[in-house]
């Protein structure tokens, strides 16, 4: 079986950091979100992937490459144009072939494996099979009607949700899908919907069974779902002693905190779970739990917590604590302690500033 990660949206929700870089490729805990998907797959067997992105020269493209060094192996499918789901899937037909195969959304992150699911699924007498969960917030999600162990019913988004149990993102198709998408038409918002699709194979008489989800799981499509999906990747670290090497003067680290490579913590607190990257230092600082520093940054005179930092930045004299941010590559947050005071900003399009 063959598994294909749908990853060419714009990311329009976590926009400025999705100016530079595809959501995908944002990291949580110091590993791309995509990489949670490729993981879940390897897990299960599945070592070929393709992935959909809306060009070749997409920056997911150059960093995964041929997949070699995650251990699996990469095919790439172009979607110019974002259509929907049910096109997006549409276009794999070539890659997937008529055997079976999944589909992963490339901005979700689960806490259960589903090995079982995905390793059973092709000898099953399902004709589809899709993952879902209870939400308190039905009126957000691709909705799912189940009775007698299969599903009934699939509405997108509905304003009066006929159950709780959202569509998660994960689907496990048989070839007949292709006929199905062929036969929906574009919906309101003028794109194929992966629910109407599923739809047309159960009005067909198609066998569709639903997987319920264990443990949480995270949409990460906006800046307090990445964050929060960094807490909780952080809180499954399992127990380390603090490290021993990289650790200067008079500090305070605890358990659970990763040191990267020539990494250093001089003089400062650090309480775990913290994943720190290579190249960084921190000095004089506090870096509290539920915190990612990527590689190549420095933290001086500065507190943070629950936070995202990637590589490359800088925060220096800082006066009150970091909360809950997200930093994307290269940013610099700088405190200057000189008349007159005041602020100042260069923010991209979409930024947010609490001060």
């Amino acid at each position: 079986m063959k598994a294909v990660i749908l990853a060419a949206g714009q990311g329009t929700r976590l926009r400025p950091v999705t100016l530079t870089m595809p959501k995908p490729l944002v990291p949580v805990a110091n590993k791309w979100l995509i990489a949670y998907a490729i993981e879940t797959l390897k897990g299960a067997g599945l070592h070929d992937i393709g992935i959909v992105v809306n060009n070749l020269d997409s920056p997911i493209v150059a960093t995964l490459g041929d997949g070699a060094k995650l251990g699996v192996r990469i095919d790439y499918i172009v979607q110019e144009e974002q259509l929907g789901l049910a096109h997006a899937i549409g276009l794999t037909r070539p890659f997937v072939g008529d055997e079976p195969f999944s589909v992963f959304l490339g901005d979700n992150i689960f806490q259960d494996k589903m090995r079982d699911l995905l390793t059973s699924f092709p000898s099953s007498d399902s004709e589809a099979a899709i993952v879902v969960g209870e939400v308190p917030d039905p009126t957000r999600f691709g909705i799912a009607v189940v009775q007698d162990g299969t599903i009934q019913r699939v509405v997108e988004k509905p304003k009066d949700p006929p159950s709780n149990l959202a569509i998660a993102g994960v689907y496990l198709f048989r070839a007949s899908i292709f006929d199905a998408i062929g036969r929906i038409k574009p919906s309101w918002r003028n794109e194929l919907e992966i629910t109407d699709a599923i739809q047309e194979l159960i009005s067909s008489g198609q066998k569709v069974t639903p997987y319920n989800l264990k443990g949480w799981w995270i949409d990460a499509g906006k800046p307090d779902p990445i964050i929060l999906a960094n807490q909780l990747v952080l809180e499954e670290l399992p127990y380390s002693p603090a490290p021993e090497q990289g650790i200067e003067g008079d500090c305070q680290v605890s358990h659970r905190v990763i040191l990267g490579q020539n990494s250093r913590i001089v003089d400062s607190v650090v309480r775990g779970p913290v994943i720190i990257g290579d190249n960084t230092t921190i000095r004089s600082s506090y870096v509290g739990p539920y915190t990612a520093i990527g590689d190549n940054c420095t933290i001086e005179n500065s507190q943070i917590e629950a936070s995202i930092v990637m590589d490359g930045c800088v925060i220096r004299h800082i006066p009150n604590r970091i909360d809950r941010s997200l930093l994307a590559h290269n940013a610099q947050v700088i405190h200057h302690n000189r008349m007159p005071d005041s602020f100042r900003f260069v923010l991209a399009e979409n930024t947010y500033v609490e001060v």
